[in-house]
């Protein structure tokens, strides 16, 4: 997926295919949005900026990372959900095939669950990343530190109904506990994130 140009991508998306989906948006939502960040941080270097110099430049490397482990939870995401179609196809004709392709569904949909249950985690970084940029970025490119907080919000929002619509089919109560906690974090990211971009667009109207 990384090496797609970006109208190929969208062909596939804009597809009659089970992958790439929501789940790989959701993802790349992510990514943009910590791509965002990195650069407003890189905005913000230089002399005038000394004095935040560590805080951005770990700002820098964080939002590098997290752009990268977007990009390949998209990647895992598109690999997941052609496992769980591909399970769906599996033969039902003898109660013993229907066992086994009842079993791999649920086994599917457990790791389809959790590249979008990472991207929650993603998105929740970005945003905190956000918050601690706005005040020390450079003044110029504020409304792109708005623009990386609205990112992550469809990012955490988009990915919470992607770990919902999986839950159903995972047995094991562990994981179904695990992914529930994750996807009740997206109310305080998408408040936090309204937060960033309040406090963005109040700067901007002066």
């Amino acid at each position: 997926m990384r090496e797609e140009r970006i109208g190929d991508f969208l062909d596939s998306l804009a597809d009659r295919v089970p992958a790439p989906g929501g789940g790989a948006s959701a993802a790349l939502h992510a990514a943009q949005a910590a791509a965002l960040l990195g650069m407003v941080a890189r905005y913000s270097v230089g002399e005038k900026y000394a004095e935040h110099r560590k805080v951005v430049e770990r700002i820098i490397a964080e939002t590098d990372g997290l752009r990268y482990s977007a990009l390949l939870l998209a990647e895992q995401d598109a690999a997941a959900f052609t496992t769980v179609t591909d399970a769906y196809r599996l033969p039902k004709a003898t109660e013993e095939e229907k066992a086994a392709r009842s079993a791999a569904i649920a086994a599917a949909l457990t790791e389809a669950s959790r590249p979008p249950a990472a991207v929650i985690g993603v998105a929740s970084s970005v945003v905190g990343l956000a918050e601690e940029l706005l005040p020390v970025g450079n003044r110029n490119v504020i409304t792109d530190i708005a623009a990386a907080a609205e990112a992550a919000r469809a990012a955490a929002t988009t990915a919470r109904v992607n770990v919902e619509v999986n839950l159903g089919g995972v047995r094991d109560e562990g994981i179904r506990a695990e992914l529930v906690t994750q996807a009740a974090q997206v109310d305080e990211i998408e408040a936090r994130a309204e937060r960033v971009t309040a406090a963005v667009r109040a700067e901007i109207a002066g």
